[in-house]
Formats: C-alpha cells, structure tokens, sequence
C-alpha cells in the first residue's frame, strides 16, 4: 500500500466549479464550503467518522436548485477517493457499519472492487430538513459509486427525522468505508481478490 494515499480533483462546467482534496490516511479534520450548509454539515461529519482529510470548495447554480453541485460533489469525492486508492493493494477491501441517530439507524456496506453499483434503500418518513431535501443524497452516492468504482449498499432501518436519518447514513458509510480502505498486512500488498487484480 502507498505510503501516501491522497488526491485532488478539480471540476467546472457551466452549473459547477469544484475542488476536492483527500488524504485517506488523515486524521479527520475538514475545510469545506460547498455552498449548501447541509452538505457542509454532511460532508464534515464524513470526514470525522472516516478519518480522511478532506478540503472541498464548491460554488454551483443553487439558485436553481442543490442538485447539481450535490451531484457533481459526488463525482468529484468520487474520482478523488479512485485516484487515492489507486490500485488497491493491501486494503480490507470489504466494510460495513451499523449507525444509529436516535430513533434513525443506518447500515452500510461497501466493497472497493473497482465495480461501480449502488443499491439505495432509503425511505425516510420526512424527506426535508430546512430547505434541504435529503432524497438528493441517492444522487450524491450515485455518481460517488460510479467515479469511485465501489459496490455500495445502504439501508435505512428506521428513520422518522429527515436529518437523523440523513446523518445516521453519512456516518455509517464513513465508518464502513474507513474499514474498507485500511490497511490488511497479512495480504502482504497485494489486493484482495483470487483474480489478483481490483
């Protein structure tokens, strides 16, 4: 496994200019301003609970509405982790994590497999929290799953509040992925596969 395990992705289109940068190995600390304060609170709290180091600046067409910078926020962070990973020796590969949030609780597994699949069971009885609709984070796992090529399953177990449920899965998949992409030193750096290859 790298030494150091870290990217940076930049992205500008017509609805969204973002940067991102990640350290897989970092001790949870974050600076991030995406212009949604939700995703900032969401996004923090993943940085925490996986112990990346993450820095993320955003500015998209919110006026419009959030979906486009949550999207494209999942692209980056997507391509970001995909580049830090690079060829995935030495890792578990495999994680999961149950969280609960008061009456919410999550589960997430993930496989860093290099082949992109979401499987999103998530429906929450309020969908809003503020004026954030926490449904847009099916879009933000989505294009995170395809950029990152991770199989990634979510389920919300119970959940009445929109932002406890929103928080209890944003945790468990920082824990989960956190697990998948530690350090398994009986693989002997190579990847966790019969094919030999991620």
């Amino acid at each position: 496994m790298s030494s150091e395990r870290k990217a940076a992705v930049n992205r500008k289109t017509k609805e969204t200019d973002i940067r991102v940068e990640v350290v897989l190995d970092g001790t949870g600390s974050s600076d991030i301003h995406t212009g949604i304060p939700f995703m900032d609170h969401m996004l923090t709290l993943l940085a925490a609970h996986a112990f990346l180091d993450l820095r993320i600046s955003a500015k998209g067409d919110t006026e419009v509405d959030d979906h486009h910078t949550v999207e494209d926020l999942g692209i980056c962070l997507g391509k970001a982790l995909n580049q830090a990973l690079g060829g995935r020796e030495g890792i578990r590969r495999f994680g999961y994590a149950y969280v609960p949030l008061d009456e919410a609780l999550a589960r997430t597994v993930v496989d860093l497999s290099n082949r992109p699949f979401l499987a999103y069971r998530v429906t929450p009885k309020e969908s809003k929290t503020g004026t954030f609709d926490i449904n847009l984070m099916r879009e933000f796992f989505r294009a995170l799953v395809l950029h990152s090529g991770m199989t990634l399953h979510i389920d919300l177990i119970t959940g009445d509040d929109a932002h406890h449920a929103a928080e209890s899965i944003i945790k468990s998949f920082a824990k989960a992925l956190d697990q998948a992409a530690s350090s398994e030193t009986r693989l002997r750096g190579n990847v966790a596969s019969t094919k030999g290859l991620l």
